[in-house]
């Protein structure tokens, strides 16, 4: 599948979007199954699934973010919450200097505590921008699709992010995810001492439940909560 827009600057000006979507997603480890860019692929698959049923402007995805977490497993790489705080603000003032004065980020990657403070700090005058999906936007999804686990312990590369692959990106997902269930239990501690202390394979969660028949009902969720945040923005009644 193309994770990237096609849309031309012809395009953009016909529709004269006023929101604009930010996928953002992380390079890091997802066990022996699913690729580095596992989260970047999800937040562009939901982008799409967003930009296939609102009038907004999907951007290009940023493709690396805050994985400090899983550093001790190979491959990963991590920029620094300055730094993609001050990319997305960059975006944003192009964005507001285009007539896109709204802006959705996407966010694939749990740990980008970062994006918080950025909605937080960007709405200070008025609401302009929002993060999605919420908590609550995520405990519909995975009600919707049915799925056996709860948002802690299906962590990484577990249950969720495994379905939406199998329905949207199969080619990504390799053999070996019906038998790398991992339940790590209590995770207090995970800020300070990183993944490697509450996995050896890089898993936290249970892949072996995924289909593809979750991960469409997912995505068919999250879109429908998508309406939510245009409303919250004005953009949408």
């Amino acid at each position: 599948m193309n994770l990237l827009p096609t849309a031309t600057s012809t395009d953009v000006e016909e529709r004269q979007p006023r929101v604009a979507v930010l996928p953002i997603g992380s390079f890091e480890q997802h066990g022996q199954y699913l690729p580095l860019i596992t989260d970047t692929a999800i937040a562009c698959i939901v982008g799409q699934e967003i930009a296939g049923a609102y009038p907004v402007h999907l951007l290009p995805p940023i493709t690396i973010s805050c994985s400090h977490e899983h550093a001790a497993f190979p491959g990963t790489v991590s920029i620094s919450a300055r730094t993609l705080f001050a990319v997305i603000d960059d975006i944003r003032a192009s964005l507001a200097r285009s007539g896109v004065d709204k802006l959705v980020i996407i966010n694939g990657h749990g740990g980008n505590y970062v994006l918080s403070n950025v909605v937080q700090e960007a709405n200070v005058d008025g609401p302009t921008m929002s993060l999605f999906p919420l908590g609550p936007d995520w405990s519909r999804a995975r009600e919707s699709g049915g799925l056996v686990s709860d948002r802690h312990g299906d962590m990484h590369a577990g249950e969720i992010e495994t379905s939406i692959l199998l329905h949207a990106a199969p080619d990504l997902v390799r053999d070996g995810f019906a038998d790398a269930d991992h339940d790590s239990g209590d995770r207090s501690f995970l800020l300070v001492r990183g993944m490697s202390e509450y996995t050896k394979t890089g898993v936290i969660g249970f892949p072996s439940q995924a289909t593809a028949e979750k991960g469409k009902a997912v995505l068919e969720s999250l879109q429908s909560s998508f309406a939510q945040h245009l409303e919250a923005l004005g953009e949408w009644t």
